[in-house]
């Protein structure tokens, strides 16, 4: 139980340094939250799920973009961890960071930034597809040869 609790922890906090450090990438309706790589650790860890939702809530704290960004954005993370958890045995998992942040995120960015929502819904679902499958694939496959 101590592992499951440290691990959470770690990855909430690498989660929060590299969005906050990557700041220029991380906030705006064009952005890759390189972060977000870790979206796919439910698949190994369960735990991935509070780690996610926290480093994610820390992050959007310092994001400045306010309580919108720092409650929905953080709901949708970790209802996508949870659903990626759910869907760990499947091709499946990769996409509700996908889908819900480009969705939710790129809507509410869109009111918040005055962009349209086509374009901030798109954007930021590239910029998720990117980090999921891009860096997020070969870290799940390197933990899971080390596991």
């Amino acid at each position: 139980m101590t592992a499951k609790i440290a691990r959470a922890a770690v990855i909430a906090a690498i989660y929060a340094v590299l969005t906050i450090v990557l700041r220029p990438f991380s906030f705006g309706y064009i952005q890759v939250r390189v972060a977000e790589a870790l979206a796919l650790l439910p698949i190994l860890y369960p735990e991935a799920i509070a780690g996610l939702f926290i480093g994610c809530l820390v992050s959007n704290i310092y994001g400045g973009l306010g309580p919108i960004d720092i409650f929905l954005g953080s709901l949708t993370t970790l209802v996508a961890a949870w659903l990626t958890y759910r869907w760990r045995n499947s091709w499946f998992a990769y996409l509700p960071p996908i889908i819900l942040n480009g969705l939710i995120v790129g809507t509410y960015l869109a009111f918040l930034l005055n962009v349209p929502v086509y374009l901030a819904v798109v954007t930021v679902a590239l910029g998720e597809a990117i980090a999921v499958l891009v860096f997020g694939i070969p870290i799940i496959k390197r933990l899971r040869r080390v596991k």
